[in-house]
């Protein structure tokens, strides 16, 4: 998959960060040391890390991903990364 979105709420410092979802890449989230979780309410997984998203995103860099985009969305912010 060459597209991946990111994102943690409200502190940006600390983590936990959402790495993924239910159809990401395994080997990848294996290898960011992600968590698969359904959060209650929720009618889908997510993979988190408790990694602030500044330490994610340097490990998605070594792996070929370069961020396209960042936007904030109430107290969410979001990173799209695209790997090559």
């Amino acid at each position: 998959m060459p597209y991946l979105l990111i994102s943690t709420q409200i502190r940006m410092e600390v983590g936990p960060t959402m790495v993924g979802d239910e159809h990401s890449d395994p080997n990848l989230m294996s290898f960011l040391g992600a968590t698969k979780r359904n959060m209650l309410g929720n009618h889908f997984w997510e993979y988190y890390v408790n990694d602030a998203p500044r330490i994610v995103l340097n490990k998605l860099e070594s792996c070929g991903y370069r961020v396209v985009s960042m936007t904030g969305v109430g107290q969410t912010l979001v990173w799209c990364l695209h790997k090559e």
